[in-house]
């Protein structure tokens, strides 16, 4: 599980390190900080995969990511004695995201890059450090692996668990550790820290509108793993179905849909979804259903997995979903959070109430200055972390 996410300079998301448990609610007003916060947690899944710069890219480039305030805010500023103003920079330009657990931890440092008068892509953003590390904090003896710049070194590859080894390739600005160092003997940690990103899974974009394939008869195959437009859903339902939890997949269609059936019906390898509801003398399909209905089944596909990740994040469940439902989602959610660390970001005071019933702890996002901060929580408070330096 991970017990710490870390955030340096994206946005609103000045300094800020946020504690995680088994289920983490986090809520706040419009222009908290939410949409960033689980926009950050996406470029540092990206990571694994080797996309990190070309969502940066995306997203406007560094320049445009990178937080607007003044490096440091003095006390009279802060007392309201003096207006805010920028000041010359002391530091290096730097954009940091990072995550801890009991297991391995890590880290990335991205900052602008060294100009080459040959190249077209001096705009690209340049990964300037990463370090992995056993344990929450990062502390010398901790440090497993560490890359500066398009060097790497890895710990205990020659004569002792002491030593350090360097790998032989150098690594370009754009490519990560987590994907161009293959070796899972003198790196195993790699593999296992590169795996765990990799299963991540993040749910908010469903598309319910006439044309979404959603609403379509669909071609299906065994699918554990319900996409993330979730075009597949007929098939990750089917899936549940039979090799899931068939039991925990109705017992919610009843909790949240009284006297209604869930079924999917198979045509020469095309699978359509049906819903009985009661009263009515046939079922109806994908595209009779309404938003609602339609995208609190992609939530039960989603949450059900036979699959489950490592984690799971997902952006306001609550849209499209009538006050009534929110109470059963609150349950899946829990039900689900048994066996997947889940972080639910919503601004529904209703959801957020239900999930509270179920044990949940929510924590509100606010704004200090411009910088994203949790209500209540001191900077004291804030859970231990250790970036290192260039």
């Amino acid at each position: 599980m991970l017990s710490t996410i870390a955030i340096e300079n994206y946005r609103s998301l000045r300094d800020f390190r946020l504690p995680l448990e088994q289920l983490t609610v986090l809520t706040g007003a419009n222009g908290s900080g939410k949409s960033n916060l689980y926009r950050a947690l996406r470029l540092l899944a990206d990571c694994a995969s080797g996309r990190i710069i070309s969502s940066l890219a995306r997203e406007g480039g560094l320049e445009s990511v990178l937080w607007a305030g003044p490096e440091h805010l003095g006390a009279a500023v802060r007392a309201g004695r003096h207006p805010v103003q920028g000041t010359v920079r002391s530091g290096p330009v730097s954009l940091q995201l990072g995550f801890a657990s009991d297991d391995f931890s890590y880290l990335i440092d991205l900052g602008l890059p060294t100009r080459d008068e040959t190249s077209a892509f001096n705009l690209d953003p340049e990964i300037k450090r990463e370090v992995v590390w056993s344990g929450p904090v990062m502390r010398p003896a901790s440090v497993l692996i560490k890359r500066k710049r398009a060097s790497v070194e890895l710990r205990g590859t020659s004569s002792g668990a002491d030593s350090w080894g360097r790998f032989e390739s150098t690594l370009r600005p754009y490519e990560s550790v987590l994907t161009e160092v293959l070796d899972p003997v003198r790196a195993p940690e790699l593999l296992a820290v590169r795996e765990q990103i990799r299963s991540w899974r993040f749910y908010d974009q469903f598309r319910t509108d006439t044309d979404s394939p959603v609403r379509q008869s669909q071609i299906g195959t065994r699918t554990p793993v319900l996409d993330a437009d979730g075009r597949d859903l007929a098939a990750a339902l089917q899936t549940i179905i039979e090799i899931g939890d068939s039991d925990a997949l109705h017992g919610t269609i009843e909790d949240a849909f009284p006297g209604s059936r869930l079924q999917v019906a198979e045509t020469r390898g095309r699978f359509d979804l049906e819903l009985s509801a009661h009263g009515l003398l046939r079922p109806l399909s994908a595209a009779e259903l309404s938003d609602g209905t339609l995208r609190y089944l992609l939530l039960v596909a989603a949450l059900l997995s036979p699959r489950p990740p490592s984690l799971m994040v997902l952006n306001e469940p609550e849209t499209s979903l009538h006050a009534d439902l929110l109470p059963a989602l609150a349950r899946l959610i829990a039900r689900a959070s048994a066996h997947t660390q889940i972080v639910v970001v919503t601004h529904s005071e209703r959801l957020v109430e239900a999930l509270t019933a179920t044990g949940a702890q929510p924590l509100c996002l606010i704004k200090d200055f411009g910088a994203t901060t949790l209500e209540g929580v001191s900077p004291l408070e804030q859970p231990p972390w250790n970036w290192g330096t260039r």
